[in-house]
């Protein structure tokens, strides 16, 4: 007759074991972070760049975009129309921080695997960009934040040199050249891995310049079926081609001031310490998840997913 104790230890033994995967199941899922979405939707409300969706900006979701598979640059198009039917471009052009950010965008080499070169005219581009970001009332509460729990010097000199390491510094993300990437390249501008993969490109500014120019097609949108994009969403999950590669999805922020971006990221790096990130948030009326990844010092990628939208998911919690 097997020990009555044996047995026990290995019932134990295997409740551990399910209650281990059971909790890593519910780890990997992130539970709301208050207060970052407290804080983040304090920086929305202080965000007076923000373009205004149907007044500033009016953008077409069109269809729902295909399935593309892996290292596949074939999709069909469920778009005919651009993604961005107008754009306020005096607002563009106005807007100190944002106009600054667009000197910036053709600063870099596409692919990876180029070593990027850096000209004194790209310094000082880099220079004032980071000198207008600092001035807005949406990094300057981000910065008292990152004060108050000891992340960020005071001193306004040390942490520009901080937002310049985490999102300008310059590193390999191909091994066997010079630095040919850093954090703004991959998130603000995008790249090109061998000609057939697209990684990065986060930004809205870019992805209408870049539409405008024809370099991009929006192919439609990424979805689930009972959360359908609106007109005036703040975060899409998209697709599209930029210079005849495929995006299968991909995430931005929309109409967002390029300081509102960089303060939520920002915070996020300096906040944890793991080389992955996710923060689960709600700012104005969608459900995100901000996604985080370091590439040592420095910033390597940044992006929302969006999870709900049009506070779906405070209905969907009250059913």
């Amino acid at each position: 007759m097997p020990c009555v104790m044996c047995l026990m230890c290995r019932c134990c033994g295997v409740i551990l074991i399910l209650s281990s995967f059971l909790f890593g199941l519910k780890a990997s899922r992130p539970v709301l972070n208050q207060e970052l979405s407290t804080l983040f939707n304090e920086l929305w409300t202080l965000d007076v760049n923000r373009m205004t969706p149907g007044i500033d900006y009016t953008i077409s979701v069109q269809g729902k975009a295909s399935f593309v598979s892996p290292g596949s640059n074939v999709t069909q198009d469920h778009a005919a129309l651009p993604l961005f039917s107008n754009v306020n471009e005096l607002k563009l052009r106005n807007v100190t921080t944002i106009s600054r950010l667009i000197t910036l965008l053709d600063n870099y080499e596409r692919s990876i695997g180029v070593a990027e070169q850096v000209t004194a005219e790209e310094l000082t581009e880099i220079n004032l960009f980071l000198d207008a970001v600092l001035k807005t009332e949406v990094m300057k509460r981000a910065h008292r934040y990152l004060v108050s729990k000891r992340q960020s010097s005071s001193n306004l000199r040390a942490f520009k040199n901080q937002l310049r390491l985490i999102w300008f510094n310059l590193y390999h993300r191909q091994r066997n050249i010079g630095p040919d990437s850093c954090g703004f390249e991959h998130v603000f501008v995008g790249e090109t891995k061998s000609g057939t993969e697209l990684v990065g490109f986060h930004n809205w500014i870019q992805f209408y310049l870049q539409e405008k120019n024809t370099h991009l097609d929006y192919k439609g949108y990424k979805a689930k079926a009972h959360d359908l994009p609106d007109q005036d969403d703040h975060v899409l999950n998209l697709q599209f081609s930029w210079h005849g590669v495929i995006k299968p999805v991909a995430s931005a922020f929309i109409g967002t001031s390029p300081e509102f971006e960089m303060a939520v990221f920002t915070i996020i790096f300096l906040m944890n310490t793991e080389r992955s990130t996710t923060v689960l948030v709600n700012i104005d009326q969608c459900q995100i998840e901000l996604v985080v990844i370091r590439h040592g010092r420095s910033l390597g990628t940044a992006y929302p997913k969006l999870m709900s939208s049009n506070s779906r998911h405070l209905t969907q919690h009250s059913h």
